[in-house]
This record gives C-alpha cells, structure tokens and sequence, in this order.
C-alpha cells in the first residue's frame, strides 16, 4: 500500500513502534495521539479547499455572474460530505462512549446526523434563506 502522505505515514509508523515498547496499556493514548495528528490533518485539508472555493465564489460573483457556480452542492461535493462524516464518525463515537457511555454515543450521532442534514439541505431551494415564494415559481 503506497501511502499519500508520508509524513502520515510515518506518524502511524512511530505510533505503532511505540506500542510496542511501551505495551497495551499505553495503547489507547497513543491511538487517541495519532486520531489527533489525522483529525488536524483534514482541518487543514478541509480550511485550505473551504478558502479556495469561497475566493472561486468571489471571483464569480465579481465577474457579473448573478450567482456562484455550486451554490447547491454538486454530487461530488454531496458524496465528500458524507465520506468525512463517516469516517470521522469512528472517532467521535468512540470518544463519546469513552467519555459518556451510551448518552455520549447518542450526542454524537444527533450531531452528525445534524450536520449532514443542514449539508444535505442546502440543496432545497425553498430551504435557502432570502429565497421569496415568487421566486420559486420560476
């Protein structure tokens, strides 16, 4: 398996090194280590394509178009969205039965759930704020 980002992968290399000296009963801090590196990862991943399509946006709407391409979310943009929350769904359950049992597992959940359902709505144009009845009628 070729890794996409070395320096990643050489962070779960060391993780993984690790455990092995300092046995099972570190094994939990050191994956909670390694989810952190991962987790800063994709905001750094997720902040730099967030800037990049809101200057696309301004770009558009400076050059006269009457609204940005992808306002709606593409399919693609829509599949993304629900492969990060899958995959960091791991992650956060397990932080939430760790920390809260049951009712943590639960609050996470509701709020991926959440998330997702806001996303997902912004597809509905009778869901977009500042949108008239009339303007539906188009």
């Amino acid at each position: 398996m070729e890794a996409r980002d070395p320096e990643l992968r050489r962070e779960l290399d060391a993780t993984l090194q690790a455990r092995g000296e300092l046995g099972p009963e570190y094994e939990s801090a050191l994956i909670d280590s390694f989810l952190e590196k991962v987790e800063q990862r994709l905001d750094g991943t997720f902040d730099r394509r967030a800037r990049r399509h809101f200057a696309e946006q301004q770009m558009t709407a400076a050059r006269g178009a009457a609204r940005p391409a992808g306002t709606g979310g593409g399919f693609g943009e829509r599949f993304g969205s629900g492969v990060v929350s899958l995959v960091l769904a791991v992650p956060l359950s397990a932080i939430g039965v760790a920390n809260a049992g049951i009712d943590g597992l639960v609050v996470a959940w509701l709020g991926i759930v959440g998330v997702n359902a806001v996303h997902a709505a912004r597809a509905w144009p009778w869901f977009r704020p500042g949108r008239r009845a009339s303007d539906l009628e188009d």
